[in-house]
């Protein structure tokens, strides 16, 4: 083998960083590594063509302040940790410094050659000498639940959220685009964004929302009922959880009965379940009005019918709430069903 071939490495682009120091960067980019953006060089642009915002790639940097005489080092630096050669480790200083990140496309602009992406430790000014997709696992879809889904929106919590959506959509509490899911996360929530198919969510499909002040943060725009989700937060210290479904039984029967109890079966679990949701007039949905309304009602109730619009219920988690839209929507099918035989017969 020639060891004195001489190789030629252009830089592709180069990141663009909040971490300005090396001190400053994680040893890992999922160790709170943060947004960043590759500027793609203009005679490379054209190369971004097939990526979209949501996949997750290999980001390849030549990491210039690395040190490249050292052949060996302690795992994380710390002085604890044997001492290594840097083949068996991920140290930065090596003889060619090439650093490997995976991460997630969060923005594109192929035109301007801009590429955002989460979460990256690359120090400002990286040069970024190539990029490549991560090879598809199964149906060749990526890998789009290993990584977090944004700035505070770890792949566990991004799973829970999914999953969650996935039966309530096939449980028929949701069709299409319509309703949303929230989890709480401290001082703000993880919300689904307007638009956003609720049985199949995706990477883009979350964004964080600050309780108190309502700003957000990911590439989305925040479902159009995110006020309501924080005025019951605001409301209910218990509730950890939202699902906002369009039940169409319950629906249905709102619709036949326009007055009065909906839940009126004389089944002994009706009693238990009926207590728990109370019904409250019809406001257009999205509004200031509805948002207090519903909040105010959180205070004494975990389900809360929108007359006109659909069920909201809040729960410790999300399989509470889950579960208990499934119970009211199901006494409402048995209700409808029984209505059904009786004008039948």
């Amino acid at each position: 083998m020639d060891l004195n071939l001489t190789l030629t490495l252009a830089p592709v682009g180069v990141v663009r960083s909040s971490l300005k120091r090396l001190e400053d960067c994680p040893k890992q980019g999922r160790e709170n590594g943060p947004t960043a953006r590759i500027e793609v060089d203009a005679a490379f642009r054209g190369a971004l063509d097939g990526l979209a915002p949501g996949a997750e790639i290999l980001v390849f940097t030549w990491m210039h302040l690395a040190e490249r005489d050292r052949l060996t080092a302690r795992a994380r630096g710390n002085p604890d940790n044997p001492l290594q050669g840097v083949f068996a480790l991920r140290s930065p200083h090596r003889p060619n410094p090439i650093g490997l990140h995976q991460v997630r496309i969060v923005g594109l602009d192929a035109k301007q050659g801009n590429l955002d992406v989460f979460p990256l430790e690359a120090v400002e000014g990286t040069p970024v000498v190539d990029i490549k997709p991560v090879l598809a696992k199964g149906r060749g879809e990526g890998t789009p639940y290993g990584l977090p889904w944004g700035p505070r929106i770890s792949a566990r919590e991004a799973g829970m959220i999914r999953e969650t959506g996935n039966r309530a959509w096939q449980r028929g509490l949701m069709a299409g685009l319509n309703g949303n899911i929230s989890l709480r996360q401290g001082d703000a929530m993880i919300i689904t964004v307007s638009g956003s198919a609720k049985g199949r969510l995706r990477p883009g499909d979350l964004a964080l929302v600050d309780l108190a002040s309502g700003a957000a943060t990911g590439p989305g725009r925040p479902s159009t009922e995110a006020a309501l989700h924080r005025a019951v937060y605001a409301s209910q210290s218990k509730a950890q959880a939202i699902l906002h479904v369009h039940p169409p039984h319950l629906l249905a029967l709102s619709l036949a009965k326009p007055g009065g109890d909906l839940l009126e079966s004389t089944l002994f679990e009706a009693d238990v379940w009926s207590r728990k949701m109370i019904r409250l007039p019809a406001l257009q949905p999205g509004c200031e009005a509805l948002a207090k309304q519903v909040g105010r009602a959180a205070m004494a109730y975990p389900a809360l019918f929108m007359e006109r619009h659909g069920l909201v219920c809040w729960g410790r988690d999300l399989d509470e709430a889950l579960a208990l839209a499934e119970e009211l929507e199901s006494l409402a099918r048995i209700d409808v069903l029984h209505r059904s035989m009786m004008d039948g017969s």
